[in-house]
C-alpha cells in the first residue's frame, strides 16, 4: 500500500530567463498532454474540460511572463510533486 510520495522536480536558483524557460517547458508539456487526449475517443464533457484546462494553463504562462519583469535578475523555484494514492 503505497502512502504519499514527494518527488523534487526542481529546487533552486536560477536566472530569470531559465527559471521561466523551465516552467514554460513543463506547461508545454502539460499542454500537449491534454491535447494528445483531446484526440482519443473522449466524451463531449472530457473534451470541454481539457479544453478549459489548456487555456487556463495558457493564461497562467502569460501571466508569468507579464509579472517576470526585466528588473528581475533570478529566481527561486520549488516544484515539488506529491503523490497520494486515492
Amino acid at each position: 500500500m503505497m502512502g504519499t510520495m514527494d518527488l523534487q522536480l526542481i529546487l533552486g536558483e536560477f536566472s530569470a530567463v531559465d527559471a521561466l524557460e523551465l516552467v514554460a517547458q513543463m506547461i508545454h508539456i502539460k499542454i500537449k498532454f491534454h491535447e494528445e487526449r483531446v484526440g482519443q475517443d473522449s466524451s463531449e464533457e472530457d473534451i470541454k474540460y481539457r479544453e478549459s484546462k489548456i487555456k487556463q494553463l495558457q493564461k497562467q504562462l502569460c501571466q508569468l511572463r507579464t509579472a517576470v519583469g526585466p528588473e528581475m535578475d533570478r529566481l527561486k523555484l520549488d516544484a515539488t510533486i506529491r503523490i497520494t494514492a486515492p
